[in-house]
């Protein structure tokens, strides 16, 4: 079956990602379809009430760059032809049931198409009409949602991510508040894409104000920090116990982690940047060298760690051992871009 994820356009690549990594964490397999700007069609195998239900569920709760998840009824040239020929000829049949009330939403992705949707809407409505079904532009059963992006996607509506949650955890909403920490839907997105599982342990040896740790935390990761500054420890601690996560907390050094090797699953960190930067290292060189070789001894064989730098942590990384699966530029604001890479610890290691 053919499922379509409305993406938020916050960045050209992330969205992505996330929404494959989370797939595959929930154990569902699926193959690209059709990729246009803020929208993937993917072709999910297995049971469609499985699916469906991975989907509305753990998927949806764990996603943080996408606005809605569409059953797709058909997929279009982005023209109001194309578009009326598909919504003239689907079988309702696994969308909408008998007796059931709907109502039909487009969406204009950027200056893709230069129709309104509204008119769109319409005439689809229509269509869905003389099927046999009844509008209900207020309370419908079914909600129909029109993709006009290169191409256009029509489909059926089956879960919405609440990106409202995400607002209400912005650093100044916390009870601790220090600048420069990573907003919560860019944090989410990244333990995300560490493949962390509920019950699994997390790691952020740079932990801050554990922005990072409460987004781990409150998908079930088991999520222990560090950090070398006392303030920020307890700051941490404040914040973490204000969402009920499950953690652990220490003053440290990220150079020096007291844990046994190959015992963490996943870790995602945001180092300092600054030389102004309170460190124990003496430089901040030495600090990225000496914390990638911690983190790939204390990582499990096949595990990821995520690291977000304003500089491209990639020589550190390989020179600790580790393979480079992808980089993400994020351009922040203009004096500030962030280098995000993956990597991943061989399974042999």
């Amino acid at each position: 079956m053919l499922y379509a994820f409305e993406l938020s356009g916050e960045h050209e690549e992330l969205p992505v990602a996330e929404v494959l990594a989370c797939l595959k964490i929930e154990g569902l397999d699926c193959r690209p379809r059709i990729r246009v700007d803020q929208c993937l069609v993917l072709e999910v195998a297995g049971n469609e009430e499985d699916v469906e239900r991975a989907l509305k569920g753990r998927v949806t709760e764990r996603l943080a760059m996408t606005h809605h998840i569409l059953k797709v009824v058909g997929t279009s040239e982005n023209t109001p032809e194309a578009v009326m020929e598909l919504a003239e000829t689907f079988e309702p049949e696994g969308f909408i049931r008998e007796g059931q009330s709907f109502v039909v939403r487009a969406k204009r992705i950027k200056h893709h198409v230069d129709f309104p949707g509204e008119l769109l809407e319409r005439k689809i409505g229509g269509c869905i009409y003389r099927k046999g079904f009844r509008a209900n532009l207020k309370s419908p059963d079914v909600e129909f949602r029109l993709i006009l992006s290169e191409k256009a996607v029509l489909g059926t509506l089956i879960s919405s991510v609440d990106r409202s949650t995400y607002e209400a955890r912005t650093p100044q909403n916390k009870p601790f508040f220090h600048p420069g920490v990573l907003m919560p839907r860019i944090a989410r997105t990244l333990v995300n894409l560490s493949g962390i599982k509920e019950g699994e342990l997390f790691l952020d040896p740079f932990c801050g104000t554990a922005g990072i740790l409460v987004e781990a935390g409150l998908i079930g990761a088991r999520v222990m920090g560090i950090d070398a500054q006392e303030k920020l420890v307890l700051g941490a601690r404040m914040n973490l116990e204000a969402f009920g996560v499950n953690y652990a907390l220490m003053e440290g050094d990220a150079c020096r982690i007291p844990l046994k090797e190959a015992s963490v699953d996943a870790v995602v960190t945001d180092p300092p940047y600054g030389r102004s930067a309170a460190i124990l290292a003496e430089s901040l060189e030495t600090l990225y060298a000496g914390a990638l070789e911690e983190t790939f001894r204390v990582l499990k064989p096949g595990g990821i760690a995520i690291v977000v730098s304003d500089k491209a942590a990639l020589e550190y990384g390989e020179k600790a051992g580790f393979k480079v699966l992808d980089i993400y530029v994020q351009r922040v604001h203009r004096s500030l871009t962030r280098t995000i890479t993956i990597f991943q610890k061989n399974q042999t290691a």
